[in-house]
């Protein structure tokens, strides 16, 4: 698979679109009320800082992780929008997003996206890099969300169960080639 540009159209469309949910930046303060909160670290096993932070930026994450990824940039900046599918054909669910926050440090870089319109949950996911002091880099992903679509919230445990499974498949993603 590969990261996919987005159309001008579809990049309009989902720019002009309102986030689904109104705590906006809210990954970088904690737990929101009313909201499903999530919270997980991984250290990888590579030990290239920019590389990883080069692939986490291009979308490989995602794509490495069994999305099928349309981004309206590549490297991803403040702003950009992304329509990910997961699943084949008709019964793929589609999974809109923006960008809303970037972090380029020179020992963190990651971002932070809201959903849009379409997406099955609501809310905010944050997928940061850390360097530490030994060279080790350790990634970490916070999100809030709830049900926002009919299948979600008849998902109920299913759903977050599906949530938790691609969340251990980011973190591994980075590792592989």
């Amino acid at each position: 698979m590969a990261v996919h540009a987005l159309s001008a159209q579809a990049s309009d469309a989902l720019r002009a679109a309102p986030f689904t949910y109104e705590e906006v930046g809210a990954t970088a303060s904690g737990p929101q009320p009313g909201y499903g909160w999530l919270e997980r670290s991984a250290p990888l096993i590579r030990r290239d800082f920019e590389g990883a932070a080069n692939d986490l930026f291009m979308w490989r994450l995602h794509e490495r992780s069994g999305l099928r990824v349309q981004a309206s940039e590549s490297p991803l900046e403040h702003g950009t929008v992304v329509l990910m599918r997961l699943g084949l054909g008709p019964v793929a669910l589609s999974i809109p997003c923006r960008v809303v926050d970037v972090i380029n440090e020179p020992t963190r870089r990651g971002f932070a996206y809201g959903t849009l319109d379409g997406h099955p949950e609501c809310g905010e996911e944050r997928f940061v890099l850390e360097r530490g002091a030994d060279g080790t880099i350790t990634l970490t992903i916070t999100a809030f969300s709830r049900p926002a679509s009919h299948l979600a919230r008849l998902g109920g445990p299913l759903s977050r169960r599906v949530q938790q499974a691609m969340t251990t498949r980011y973190l591994r993603a980075l590792d592989r080639p």
